[in-house]
């Protein structure tokens, strides 16, 4: 379900311009009776414009009507017939400049510990470049001396799920040699 836009400004507009009850009001702007009666008394939400929920397309005249007529009756919002965006998940997410430089180290822990992941899914979690991850697989990096390989979801790059199911698509072992050779000598 959606959430209304604006519940203070649209609280305003609906104290000035219908005769709905407190509790109504409440209940559709999600907020307490008693804060929408200090609205309507001018002790809270001094200075907030109105704001038209017909208008908006978030409620109808004739919810609005029916309403006012009953006191009991809750007002609905009203249905959008827009399609709901859909949420961007895949790809590379925004890495902070500090983090930036942690990356080699991330590519260097994926080649040396899953050396069957494709590059087109090392740079979907990792968020880097083809020339990158080839270079460091043929330690041609500048700073190839420096790149230590650490788990790029320690380091915050990606999320473990994400990089167990790159692996698991891969067809390779979401646990490493070490924890499979550590497992191994446990009593």
């Amino acid at each position: 379900m959606t959430q209304l836009l604006m519940p203070k400004a649209t609280a305003v507009w609906l104290i000035d311009n219908t005769a709905l009850s407190f509790d109504q009001i409440g209940a559709f702007c999600n907020l307490h009776p008693l804060e929408v009666q200090s609205i309507a008394d001018g002790e809270a939400g001094v200075g907030i414009q109105g704001y038209d929920p017909i208008l908006n397309g978030q409620l109808t005249r004739a919810e609005l009507d029916r309403c006012e007529a009953d006191q009991t009756a809750v007002l609905v919002l009203a249905t959008s017939h827009l399609p709901t965006p859909n949420r961007r998940t895949k790809g590379p997410r925004y890495v902070p400049v500090a983090r930036r430089g942690d990356k080699p180290d991330a590519i260097m822990w994926l080649v040396k510990h899953h050396s069957e992941l494709k590059d087109s899914q090392i740079i979907k979690l990792i968020g880097t470049t083809k020339e990158t991850i080839a270079k460091i697989r043929d330690r041609s990096h500048w700073n190839i001396a420096n790149i230590t390989a650490k788990h790029p979801a320690m380091l915050g790059l990606c999320r473990q799920d994400d990089l167990n199911a790159a692996i698991e698509k891969a067809g390779g072992s979401t646990q490493t040699e070490e924890q499979v050779s550590n497992m191994s000598e446990l009593p």
